[in-house]
């Protein structure tokens, strides 16, 4: 077995080995303003052959006794004891026990050189003794070790009187040894100066330690430039991240994205996610997701990230990859990922099982975790909870948890809560909460400010609004704005509103568009188009118009189809154009009750048609009767020759 030591052959000389203590717990990826962990420099060149190992052993004193005692002198009972190997002991208890004894062999060593007057065996030694945490033993031998010039010892001993918060004097012992060169002193220093506020200082050291090779001094320095707004920065967080420092690597992906080059920001997300860090794993599966528009494939490769990411901690990649995994159709493993988020407290992941469970139909297990959400900070919580009890019927409580929203700012809430003021008659309370939604960038508090100018007649505001939401998508304010423009006379200006409000989802803005165009006679693929939108939106006279247009064409089948669609849903004049089309193969009887629909929905030529039919049943009463209704329902021309049906009729049955 090899010993921990630097004795033995291939060893390095002392001379140009720096021992390393572990200084600070913390790593100052985690905590930036924390000391990072020191690397130790020598003040005077060290002798060959000098004490101690390249690496030490972090073993506390309790873990050495508890470690050694069993190696030192085994029992009969020890031997015979269960977990042991073939040849009666535990092999790692073995090896723990062993690397302990050459620890304490080791640090004997170093104790009798120092006690010796040997400075570098003091500094080795009292390094050993703070790793351990031994703080008072190690004080006196780095002390010495640094009165002697060791830079080693100086840093060190900086290290120890800072975690004794003796701050001041452990600046003083950095500052000499990072005058004599040690790279890890200067970092410290910097650091530390920049914590009292004396920037330019903090910067002199801390380009100091960069420019000698340390990664730390590099990332602290591109730190301190980055709040300054210096375009220096990127350049050392660079070179921090070249030498292997995560958090810089993710800190230049962030700069690097914020100024648009996405794909250098997504090279150096991959760096430091590939060491681990978490939020640049989350911020690379987020990239991913976006260029999977284009590519689908790497849809796969950021949930891998999502998920490395959640592994790591971070409870937003875990809600992103519920998401993720919703949208592929898996709501169980969604559901999983969710929870986890939430649990951790992700208001989002919250609010999205809450919105998971509404869906189901599980409204107590919706409203906890939505309340859950709230607890987190997510005002989404409240909004939801508002939409949550406005769907039970609990309209007071939907009025609150709204109001609760909007208050906070939620854009959304404000608009539902002036929607529910309006409705109950409150127009001036409603105003202010239109006005406030749409100035927070809600484009239906932006449409329903138009609406609410329009009905008092005030069309010029109207206008602005409307064209306000329809600038952010609004389809129905677009169509708005298209009918005024079609009213006015200008139609290139209607099919571009009319375009709009299509594009926006406006079914009625597709059809009139379609309308337009068909009216033109230019278009007529295109006009064609956008009925088959709008009725495929459920919109009824657009259900008729290609019902129309399929008769027209012979295609009798897709007519009907569309007919019986748009019948279904209450179009007394496809109830009638399904009459016709049945009628005219033979289906009189299913006909009839096309056309009964029709006319009892004020259908007038439907009416005339029922009448015609009693007649020739010979049926004058029910004829007479089908008359009249014609002749209310109109048009005119329906009227008109419903009158003279109906005068025959008289003449008839007086005879």
């Amino acid at each position: 077995m090899r010993l921990i030591g630097k004795n033995g052959p291939g060893a390095k000389s002392a001379a140009t080995t720096e021992a390393d203590t572990e200084g600070w717990a913390e790593s100052s990826e985690n905590h930036p303003g924390a000391l990072p962990a020191q690397r130790t420099g020598g003040l005077t060149e060290r002798r060959p052959g000098g004490y101690g190992p390249d690496s030490l052993v972090h073993v506390s004193a309790s873990q050495f006794a508890a470690a050694i005692g069993p190696y030192g002198a085994a029992t009969e009972d020890e031997e015979g004891e269960e977990g042991r190997g073939r040849a009666g002991f535990d092999s790692a208890s073995f090896e723990t026990a062993l690397a302990a004894r050459e620890q304490a062999a080791l640090e004997a060593r170093h104790r009798q050189a120092a006690d010796d007057g040997d400075p570098e065996a003091a500094s080795r030694l009292g390094t050993l003794l703070l790793r351990r945490g031994d703080l008072e033993d190690a004080e006196s031998y780095l002390r010495s070790a640094a009165a002697a010039g060791l830079r080693a010892a100086a840093n060190n001993l900086g290290v120890l009187l800072h975690q004794q918060g003796h701050r001041s004097e452990a600046a003083q012992w950095w500052r000499q040894a990072a005058v004599a060169g040690s790279a890890p002193a200067a970092h410290a220093l910097g650091l530390q100066l920049r914590d009292q506020g004396e920037e330019e200082a903090a910067e002199y050291w801390l380009h100091f330690a960069a420019d000698h090779g340390h990664p730390l001094g590099a990332y602290a320095l591109g730190d301190l430039m980055e709040h300054r707004r210096d375009v220096r920065a990127e350049r050392w967080f660079k070179v921090s991240a070249d030498a292997g420092h995560r958090e810089a690597a993710y800190r230049l992906a962030r700069m690097r994205e914020a100024a648009g080059d996405k794909e250098t920001a997504e090279t150096w997300y991959r760096t430091a996610a590939a060491r681990s860090h978490a939020r640049a794993a989350l911020r690379l599966g987020v990239l991913l997701e976006e260029r999977s528009r284009v590519d689908h494939a790497l849809l796969d490769e950021a949930a891998r990230w999502y998920r490395q990411s959640a592994q790591n901690g971070e409870p937003r990649a875990a809600c992103a990859l519920g998401f993720l995994l919703r949208d592929s159709g898996d709501l169980t493993a969604a559901a999983e990922w969710w929870q986890e988020a939430a649990e951790a407290g992700d208001g989002n992941a919250a609010n999205a099982l809450g919105a998971l469970h509404a869906s189901r139909g599980e409204a107590a297990e919706a409203e906890r975790w939505y309340r859950s959400a709230l607890d987190a900070g997510d005002q989404n919580g409240a909004f939801n909870l508002g939409l949550l009890c406005a769907g039970a019927g609990r309209d007071q409580q939907a009025e609150q948890w709204y109001r609760r929203a909007a208050y906070a700012g939620h854009r959304e809430a404000c608009n539902a809560l002036a929607v529910v003021l309006l409705q109950r008659g409150d127009e001036s309370g409603a105003e202010p909460w239109f006005s406030k939604a749409a100035e927070a960038g809600s484009v239906d508090g932006a449409f329903n400010l138009g609406v609410l100018h329009a009905g008092r007649g005030d069309h010029r505001q109207a206008q602005e609004w409307y064209a306000r939401a329809a600038a952010e998508g609004h389809g129905e304010a677009a169509l708005q704005l298209a009918v005024v423009q079609e009213q006015r006379g200008n139609l290139a200006g209607a099919l571009e509103r009319y375009r709009q409000a299509a594009a926006g989802g406006s079914a009625e803005g597709a059809f009139r568009l379609a309308s337009v165009l068909d009216r033109r006679g230019d278009a007529d693929a295109e006009a064609e188009h956008w009925y088959a939108v709008a009725a495929d939106a459920g919109h009824r006279r657009a259900q008729v118009r290609m019902g129309v247009r399929a008769a027209d064409r012979g295609a009798l089948e897709i007519a009907e189809s569309w007919y019986r669609r748009a019948a279904g849903a209450g179009s007394r004049s496809a109830a009638f154009n399904l009459g016709l089309l049945l009628a005219r193969q033979d289906c009189e009887a299913e006909a009839m009750l096309w056309y009964t629909r029709a006319a009892d929905a004020g259908h007038g030529r439907a009416a005339l048609r029922l009448a015609l039919l009693a007649l020739r049943r010979g049926e004058p009463v029910q004829a007479e009767n089908w008359c009249r209704r014609a002749a209310d329902y109109g048009p005119a021309e329906v009227a008109e020759r419903a009158g003279r049906l109906l005068g025959a009729l008289h003449a008839e049955l007086s005879a």
